[in-house]
């Protein structure tokens, strides 16, 4: 790799800052804040003032807030965002990591649409497939995205009175059941399935979130039960929340911590 020009950190440092508090700063701020000499953030200052990054506020003199010039470059890479190849990226990354078939997801009516999936090196039987669609209520990535929506719109999809098909004798058939665990996924953040879309495997998912914080898709990773136990569900379901992270910043998602 090459060598990274200090300048050009030190104004990229400048421009984070503004992400955090009020969105506002001040020269003597920034000093603060990096511990820049005075006249170093002044030059940076004024050049990121000329080129539109940064413009002063009006009515608040020697303050600043982020310019048009940013929300140009952000608006074009969120143009050319393709939620299907970044996922197929991430999903490669996590299951890399873990040696498990992971899978991306979006929600259409009642169903899920598989839109990434990377296998495990093991030979596993999975039902699931790219472009493949699935009830969303028998699947960890369903349940997940089914526990996102709205009360309103998801009495819409799967009202009181539905009948919910069964995949294996231990999916869940009953509206009200099925409100209710998907009250503890929204409780939790995470989403687990055992056994209720292949009677050998069991999933756990995450959500994936775009930049405006809706959630658009999740991340699960699939687990034949002779390698599934407590230990090893708790460990996939941090993984698969770091891979959802991943995904949602790719996706210009930036959590709130």
């Amino acid at each position: 790799m090459g060598r990274l020009v200090p300048a050009v950190t030190r104004a990229l440092d400048i421009l984070e800052l503004f992400l955090d508090g009020d969105g506002t700063l001040s020269a003597p701020d920034i000093v603060r804040k990096l511990q820049l000499p005075r006249t170093t953030v002044h030059e940076l200052v004024t050049t990121l003032a000329a080129r539109s990054y940064i413009v002063p506020v009006p009515g608040q003199p020697g303050r600043y807030r982020l310019g048009v010039r940013p929300y140009q470059l952000g608006s074009r890479y969120a143009e050319q965002l393709d939620l299907a190849a970044e996922g197929q990226q991430v999903a490669r990354s996590v299951a890399e990591t873990c040696d498990e078939t992971v899978h991306v997801a979006i929600l259409e009516g009642t169903d899920v649409i598989y839109i990434a999936k990377v296998d495990s090196t093991h030979a596993v039987r999975m039902v699931s497939a790219a472009g493949r669609r699935l009830p969303a209520h028998c699947t960890s990535v369903g349940k997940m995205l089914l526990a996102s929506l709205p009360e309103p719109e998801l009495a819409a999809r799967i009202p009181d009175g539905a009948e919910l098909a069964a995949m294996t004798p231990n999916s869940i058939t009953d509206p009200g059941a099925l409100r209710e665990a998907l009250g503890e996924i929204r409780r939790r953040g995470i989403a687990v399935e055992s056994r209720e879309s292949n009677p050998d495997v069991s999933c756990v998912a995450a959500p994936v979130r775009d930049r405006t914080g809706q959630v658009v898709a999740a991340l699960s990773i699939s687990v034949p039960m002779i390698r599934w136990s407590d230990e090893r569900r708790a460990e996939l379901e941090q993984l698969a929340a770091k891979g959802a992270a991943e995904l949602s910043e790719r996706l210009g998602h930036r959590s709130a911590a």
